[in-house]
């Protein structure tokens, strides 16, 4: 009888709340910065693994009153907050301490390694800000979206039963099924990626980027938002009981595990990336490649614990679409708030600029995403191709890696650009390759997301109903 009570759904909920305590006591003290950097990292990582279950609950009730796009963009948007709150640390950084193009244009690069200067440090911010974004958005693609494919095969071969999961004989040959209702997430996700590519040839980021990209992603939320509610799927656990209290009870109990969840996160996060900043520099790993790498990976934490989350309960179409989300959400509002907070920093209208190594990092991300996005095309990812998109990614930070520790500057900086120059032409010709092979699954794409605007906006209605 008390196995049966503590099985009780509630006591999950309890739990991962609990996780969360020791954290809430300790920030709401005001002790934070006086723990020592281990103890800081525990008890924020422990509360972002809390609230990242209690996000997944809130997104997983919400799904049987709102459309599941809308739930799922929602969940995207509070899981990687943290990421738009450090980039935007750095963007005010940058703005406040006057960073503009010509003005860095006649600080040194060492200068801004050192930060001797007041302006020499803002420089270095603005090109960390673009470091952390790009950072960020190849994380989610080279561990988040492979490592999630190669996670659902292998759940399906250790027996859990999803259907998205190709049968076959070797996990090798393997691969998950997307969903052909992201057809809207990837075609937007495509645009978005599109307009990356012209960021660098800017001079910075701007309004333009600011008024395309924020305005993207306004247009894909106000589709997905005019969708149906779809038949939920049966849950288990926390949604399921959640789901059957009555409308008030269960959407108050989503909104309350929205913005819970959200505050922890967002509180949580921060202090977690910069402890793990402080280890890996006691260590002697350089500043950039943690802001750039360690800091992203720390915030992207609970989107990837969500996803993992879903994936674990066969629920492999939800975890690609807040992947796809997360992306999208990242690619457009992350870089177009950019600019945003910089001006305000700055006082004035201004474009947050960056050197020629940031240029190159956006490139290299748009090639890598718009690579991801050709494997996508087709509504498939295989065991190979997302080893193949693994590996690039590691490939490319452990040679820079490499670099960085065996080469010195300016030279280190030099050869990192040539890399990275290089992926990006690697990338783009995979990309080529792929698009032409899929071309039909593109055109797929296209109708299929165009269907859904058109109803969405009621496009069309009128002609049918003449027509009838």
């Amino acid at each position: 009888m008390l196995f049966d009570r503590l099985r009780h759904p509630l006591w999950a909920l309890v739990a991962a709340l609990g996780l969360t305590v020791p954290w809430v006591v300790v920030y709401l003290a005001g002790a934070v910065g006086s723990l020592p950097v281990g103890l800081q990292v525990g008890l924020s990582g422990l509360a972002v693994l809390g609230a990242s279950f209690l996000l997944a609950w809130g997104a997983e009730t919400a799904e049987k009153d709102v459309p599941r796009a809308f739930a799922i963009a929602v969940l995207a948007v509070l899981a990687v907050a943290p990421e738009y709150a450090v980039d935007a640390l750095y963007a005010w950084q940058a703005g406040s301490g006057g960073a503009t193009a010509e003005a860095c244009s006649g600080v040194s690069r060492s200068a801004m390694e050192q930060g001797s200067t007041e302006l020499a440090r803002a420089c270095h911010d603005a090109n960390l800000a673009v470091a952390n974004m790009t950072g960020a958005n190849r994380i989610l693609i080279g561990l988040g979206w492979s490592g999630i494919a190669l996670f659902t095969v292998w759940k399906a071969w250790q027996g859990r039963a999803d259907p998205n999961v190709l049968e076959t004989d070797r996990f090798r040959d393997g691969g998950v099924e997307i969903d052909r209702g992201l057809s809207l997430e990837i075609l937007f996700l495509l645009a978005a990626t599109a307009v990356a590519f012209t960021v660098p040839f800017m001079g910075g980021i701007g309004a333009i980027d600011t008024l395309v990209l924020v305005g993207l992603y306004l247009v894909y939320i106000s589709v997905v938002i005019k969708g149906d509610v779809e038949e939920h799927e049966e849950q288990v656990g926390v949604p399921r009981y959640l789901q059957r209290k009555s409308f008030p009870v269960r959407s108050a109990a989503s909104i309350s595990l929205f913005v819970y969840s959200g505050i922890m996160i967002f509180t949580a996060v921060e202090p977690f990336a910069h402890g793990l900043e402080e280890i890996g520099l006691q260590y002697g790993i350089p500043e950039f490649f943690m802001i750039q790498w360690i800091a992203p990976l720390a915030s992207e934490s609970p989107e990837l614990i969500v996803v993992a989350y879903l994936v674990n309960k066969a629920r492999s179409t939800a975890a690609f679409n807040a992947l796809i989300s997360s992306k999208l959400n990242q690619w457009t509002l992350l870089i177009g708030t950019l600019a945003v907070v910089y001006s305000i920093a700055l006082g004035e209208y201004g474009v947050l600029p960056f050197d020629s190594k940031q240029a190159a990092e956006i490139w290299i991300t748009a090639a890598q995403s718009l690579f991801a996005i050709a494997i996508l095309v087709n509504f498939r990812i295989s065991v190979k191709e997302s080893l193949l998109l693994f590996g690039l990614f590691l490939s490319q930070v452990v040679i820079e890696f490499g670099i960085i520790q065996l080469v010195s500057e300016p030279t280190a900086t030099d050869y990192s650009i040539l890399l990275l120059q290089a992926y990006t032409v690697f990338y783009l010709l995979l990309s080529a390759i792929l698009f032409y092979r899929r071309r039909a699954a593109l055109r797929e794409i296209v109708t299929r997301a165009s269907g859904t605007v058109a109803d969405a906006y009621g496009i069309g209605d009128d002609a049918e109903d003449a027509s009838a």
